[in-house]
């Protein structure tokens, strides 16, 4: 947990006695030796069998939370689990395409039913690089699905449950791409910007019912996707093309996985209770800072 200190403190010498004296202020940002907990919460993390989905899955499930995994791809799934729990962390991992709504409410209803559901980490989501004229009816229809019905079907069969737990969390995964326009982003951006509006309509909508609602937009994070689609698309430059990538962000770096999972978990924990309807840029200045 994080504390914000403002301190003014005065030193003076007088008379034998001694009496703090300092004539400037500065804010110190102290970490609090107590760690974030999750514990007695049931998380279900879609996308979660690679990338930021298992950074967020296994710093949830280090905190104390039971996590569930929903993923369509669990290639992965058995060394996940033994990874997570060699470090005595609990994770189910449900294979699951979020496009189609049926399946994703049976596998709601099943972890539902064992206890109810606390935390929803919307994370699934795929890539798309074109502009408006090399992006076929194919092309949107796939990111439409994944993207943007994928994130709808997840909370619409989670919300009645989280309601009548008493109220919870939902994080989305948006993006930068959100909120400005990025070069050959055409469809991608379009479904990132409905997470984003998806996010606030939520939040208004059951603020009154003790859900929270958030979402986290990511520049470019260094994962295995970014890793083979420069080697896919740039073929025996890879590593020019990861530096020149990586000096888009202000920072003079990509972000890490874990850097976004650290996020994620104080966004989805008590130390959070006071914020909802809100976007988080992790961005290493990326929205900011350029010009």
């Amino acid at each position: 947990m994080f504390q914000l200190y403002q301190t003014s403190a005065y030193l003076r010498h007088q008379k034998g006695k001694f009496i703090t004296n300092f004539s400037h202020s500065f804010i110190r940002i102290l970490f609090v030796n107590k760690m974030i907990s999750l514990k007695n919460k049931v998380s279900v993390i879609t996308g979660g069998c690679s990338g930021i989905g298992k950074a967020i899955a296994t710093k949830f499930a280090a905190a104390g939370s039971q996590v569930h995994i929903l993923d369509k791809n669990v290639d992965n799934a058995l060394f996940l689990v033994n990874e997570i729990a060699d470090t005595g962390g609990k994770v189910e991992i449900h294979q699951c395409d979020v496009s189609i709504q049926k399946d994703v409410i049976k596998v709601m209803q099943k972890i539902s039913v064992l206890h109810p559901i606390d935390i929803l980490v919307n994370n699934a989501g795929i890539a798309h690089v074109g502009n408006l004229e090399n992006t076929s009816e194919e092309n949107m229809d796939l990111l439409y699905s994944v993207n943007i019905k994928g994130v709808y079907n997840c909370m619409y069969a989670a919300i009645g449950e989280i309601v009548k737990n008493g109220g919870g969390v939902i994080l989305n995964m948006a993006s930068v791409a959100s909120s400005i326009g990025i070069s050959d982003r055409f469809a991608y951006s379009m479904t990132k910007g409905a997470v984003l509006t998806m996010t606030y309509s939520v939040a208004k909508d059951y603020v009154d019912k003790g859900i929270r609602c958030n979402c986290i937009s990511p520049a470019r994070i260094h994962t295995p996707f970014v890793e083979g689609f420069i080697k896919k698309n740039y073929p025996g430059k890879e590593k020019e093309m990861f530096e020149a990538l990586s000096a888009t962000q202000p920072i003079g770096r990509m972000g890490e996985p874990e850097e976004v999972a650290s996020l994620a978990l104080f966004l989805c924990s008590d130390e959070a209770s006071f914020i909802t309807g809100t976007d988080y840029p992790l961005d290493g200045g990326f929205l900011k800072l350029h010009g």
